[in-house]
């Protein structure tokens, strides 16, 4: 396992080389750079000072050159520095020659989108696993039925569809949440308690939505991987030796069930930044997703291109993560994986 281990940490080295060149190339394929904006925000500008402006960010360079540099950049994990006017690095933090320290954009972003999607994925697998054993073991049964139609429902629903009816709905209309940001205004004159009521009060919508509509593909996965257990010959002698159901499903069955659904999961880490686009855009919450949407409109490509990498380097680290926890679950999985 050790062996499989570094052969496939090894290999994530070269691919993600060749992600990182792809996305740079196709990033300069769009029209405009940050010259563009600078522009439009200031017609007087001049040819001259839009020319200085792309010798400073090195974009009068060509592109194989621009790449080597920010690839020599990487190598170190230094992804630049933002072509925003507060100028923050977009990786991690630096410290001056005077102590001060500036925070990373990535560094600031990328916590706030973990936390909001990991909460929404435990609660979707806390609910879909218990629906999926359900729907399985009465098949074709008004719970089986039931819990179908909530799938379809939750398949035909959009994302940012479901924001905004709940924003208008709890936010607007009731005044039951909060509708954007992390924190109230007057957060930090909050006691202890008042600090955590106002968070989780601010993070309901932003978690539960991806729940919602994360929930019914799980379910599925879950029921379809139930029923295919449960017609196993090894549950028929189970069944026929006398043991309990619930030891039969519980025990016997669901290890086996959720072997797709680690696939999934594991797959699923990567877009915890590319589904939070949307979500955190309509709450304006300050994480990677509204990060990514707003380094695109400005053509701040380090911050675009830190972005692409972090997410490629979660979706290699998701892969791994998948075939490991499927080994583990799989005995013969694991024995395939030893004898490679």
């Amino acid at each position: 396992m050790l062996k499989y281990l570094i052969k496939r940490v090894l290999w994530m080295i070269p691919l993600l080389i060749g992600i990182s060149l792809i996305s740079f190339f196709i990033m300069h394929l769009a029209p405009g750079d940050i010259t563009s904006n600078e522009s439009a925000f200031n017609p007087k500008a001049s040819e001259e000072s839009r020319q200085k402006l792309r010798e400073m960010y090195n974009l009068d360079k060509p592109v194989i050159v621009q790449y080597g540099l920010w690839l020599k950049r990487m190598a170190t994990l230094d992804f630049g520095k933002s072509f925003a006017s507060h100028q923050k690095p977009v990786f991690w933090q630096t410290i001056d020659k005077d102590g001060n320290v500036t925070k990373g954009l990535i560094q600031e972003a990328l916590p706030i989108t973990l936390m909001i999607n990991i909460l929404g994925l435990a609660i979707t697998l806390i609910l879909s696993i218990p629906l999926g054993i359900i729907a399985a073991r009465k098949y074709l049964g008004w719970q089986d039925r039931s819990i179908t139609l909530f799938n379809f429902i939750g398949f035909s629903i959009p994302g940012f569809w479901l924001s905004l009816l709940l924003m208008y709905w709890l936010g607007v209309v009731n005044n039951w949440f909060p509708i954007s940001g992390l924190h109230s205004l007057n957060y930090e004159s909050l006691d202890t308690w008042g600090k955590i009521k106002d968070s989780l009060s601010h993070l309901f919508l932003p978690v539960i939505i991806p729940s919602i509509t994360g929930l019914a593909g799980i379910t599925l996965f879950v029921k379809n991987g139930m029923l295919d257990v449960l017609h196993q010959d090894y549950i028929t002698t189970a069944r026929a030796k006398g043991l309990a159901e619930n030891k039969i499903i519980y025990k016997h069955a669901l290890r086996n069930a959720l072997l797709p659904l680690i696939t999934i999961v594991g797959l699923s880490i990567p877009g915890l930044i590319g589904g939070s686009v949307i979500a955190e855009t309509i709450f304006a919450i300050p994480g990677m997703g509204k990060l990514f949407y707003d380094a695109v409109l400005m053509r701040d490509f380090p911050v675009v291109m830190g972005i692409l990498t972090i997410g490629s380097a979660l979706t290699l680290i998701g892969n791994l993560i998948a075939d490991v926890m499927y080994a583990w679950a799989d005995p013969r999985v694991r024995r395939g994986v030893v004898k490679g």
